[in-house]
């Protein structure tokens, strides 16, 4: 018990070391300074480039809003029936495969609404009709000096911008505020195959860019659809570059907004912003999913993990797990020689003795009774006298009396008929009995103790 408890102290206080240095070597990281360079768009993310305050806005305007934390295939399964609106904002940290953007493709074919927000939006992202091509263009490059906390700087040269034509994403919106870093989306035609490649459209010197409709989207709702997906519909422009449209696939809408800072913390305050946002992901009766899968925060993260990431809690059950494993290892392994058990002998010298005697008794050899007795008291009483055992009893008897009060004759008398007996004369139960009795009686007096063991035995059993 006292090993045990040795080495449980000893852990204990193994472990209280390890957190003591954990905590005391412990430096907090800081974190890292939002920039326009390297956004984090998470609905999570507070700072000036996250978008956590337009999630809460739409959570306390009593929009049914959830941040989406699993793969776009899901979406194709019950759970992504009550979704109506998919947001992707910004650049996103864990990059979209090309399976998981035909998974959303096909969930916004049924009926759902995608809305992209980003710079430069992936091209997967953005089907193509048999006549005209989507794509996004940088006009001016944000680089590491960008603040986006400073929006004096980010909105430097740059003038609101008026709505292109009177549309359900631009209801109840006067002007919007883009970033001087928005990219300019380009709706391209695609060249006549009938015509060379080199015989551009008549009237224009290239590709053919696709101007804002007169029409409203209620109205453009009601046309007659013809092969093909209709030129997406320009909400937003400066003049020169179109910063939001939308265009129908499927049975859905794909709506793209070239400028995140728009509903980024920073500058979703901003003029209409709030509003313009708000039209957009907007679908009565169903659900406003925020993509937070490609943001890094999917379910398939270990959760106790990211609740304790830049903590010293992690190293410090790493180590105790480490702890653990030397002790058991340590204690499953010899470090030495293997020793053989002790052999420990249980049975008392007595029960010998009461054997012996109880046979002795039975087989009526009271000389061999006589003779282990007498053979040891001799032995003793040598000792005492200092003379060899083989010595006459009768100097032995002189030797004794002269070192004590016993009486020389009757000592060499004892002796003397003890020989006999011993020697086959004859002898009876009682004369046996009394013999060894005053054999016991000389060794008292002369003070001649038994062994310690024998002693320790006699306790034991008595």
């Amino acid at each position: 018990m006292r090993k045990r408890l040795g080495i449980l102290v000893t852990i204990i206080l193994a472990i209280g070391i390890l957190v003591a240095i954990n905590s005391l070597t412990y430096v907090s990281e800081e974190s890292p300074r939002d920039s326009e360079f390297a956004p984090n768009r998470s609905t999570y993310h507070a700072g000036p480039t996250g978008t956590r305050a337009f999630y809460d806005l739409l959570s306390e305007s009593d929009h049914r809003v959830m941040r989406w934390r699993e793969s776009p295939e899901q979406l194709l399964g019950k759970s992504g029936e009550q979704i109506g609106t998919f947001v992707i904002i910004g650049d996103t940290r864990v990059a979209i495969e090309e399976e998981e953007a035909a998974s959303l493709l096909y969930w916004v074919g049924n009926g759902g609404r995608l809305v992209l927000i980003d710079r430069h939006v992936q091209n997967m992202l953005l089907p193509a009709s048999d006549n005209w091509v989507v794509t996004t263009e940088f006009l001016n490059y944000p680089d590491l000096t960008s603040d986006p906390a400073d929006r004096a700087k980010m909105t430097e040269g740059i003038t609101p911008l008026n709505p292109a034509q009177p549309t359900l994403l631009t209801r109840d919106v006067a002007s919007v505020m883009t970033s001087r870093y928005y990219a300019a989306i380009r709706v391209v035609a695609k060249t006549d195959p009938a015509k060379p490649e080199n015989d551009p459209t008549p009237g224009s010197d290239g590709p053919v860019t696709v101007e804002p409709e007169e029409d409203d989207e209620a109205e453009r709702d009601n046309q007659e659809e013809v092969p093909g997906s209709p030129a997406p519909v320009v909400h937003l422009s400066n003049g020169r570059h179109p910063v939001l449209i939308d265009y129908p696939h499927g049975a859905g809408r794909i709506v793209v907004l070239s400028d995140p800072y728009m509903v980024a913390n920073g500058g979703i305050s901003l003029q209409d912003n709030f509003q313009l946002a708000l039209n957009l992901v907007s679908t009565p009766g169903r659900m406003i999913a925020f993509d937070e899968f490609h943001q890094g925060h999917g379910v398939t993260r270990n959760a106790f993990a990211s609740y304790f990431s830049g903590t010293p809690v992690l190293a410090i059950c790493g180590q105790i797990a480490l702890l653990i494993l030397v002790v058991l290892w340590t204690r499953g392994r010899r470090f030495g020689r293997p020793l053989p058990l002790p052999f420990v002998d249980r049975r008392s010298s007595l029960e010998f003795v009461a054997s012996m005697a109880e046979l002795q008794q039975r087989a009526r050899a009271y000389d061999l009774a006589i003779e282990n007795v007498y053979s040891r008291t001799r032995r003793v009483l040598a000792r005492y006298a200092g003379m060899d055992y083989n010595s006459p009893r009768s100097e032995i008897a002189k030797r004794v009396a002269s070192r004590s009060s016993i009486d020389a004759h009757q000592l060499e008398m004892l002796m003397r008929q003890s020989e006999e007996a011993i020697n086959g004369g004859g002898i009876s139960e009682r004369q046996s009995v009394d013999l060894v009795r005053r054999l016991r009686e000389v060794e008292r007096s002369l003070g001649l103790r038994m062994r310690s063991r024998e002693l320790k035995q006699t306790a034991q059993n008595i």
